[in-house]
């Protein structure tokens, strides 16, 4: 039987709470269209370089991101494919009860 101290359910939740911030979830968008440089990703979220590192580096040390090297630049993609569908799911969802979402006052996001 599961209890809410169940570590299946405190990752889960963790993981969650990784993807609630708001610069974390633009840098997944953007590479869920393609892999990027910290660079390209700086242009396509319109957040500063050190914030973008800085964010990537989360991403990375939990396993949602992974990096290669091709020549001077390091490129960063989703580590798995599910990460994407997790987040197509996310606006399906969202489809349906954003109105609920928007009006929540108990998860305000900042």
């Amino acid at each position: 039987m599961l209890t809410i101290t169940d570590t299946g359910l405190e990752l889960k939740a963790k993981l969650f709470r990784g993807l609630a911030d708001t610069s974390r979830m633009a840098l997944l968008e953007a590479l869920r269209e393609k892999p990027q440089t910290v660079t390209a990703l700086v242009e396509a979220t319109g957040l500063s370089q050190p914030n973008v590192s800085n964010h990537l580096r989360c991403l990375l040390d939990c396993g949602l991101v992974q990096r290669s090297r091709r020549g001077r630049f390091v490129v960063y993609r989703l580590s798995d494919e599910r990460i994407a569908e997790l987040l197509q799911l996310a606006e399906q969802v969202l489809a349906d009860v954003a109105r609920g979402v928007y009006h929540c006052t108990r998860y305000n996001v900042p």
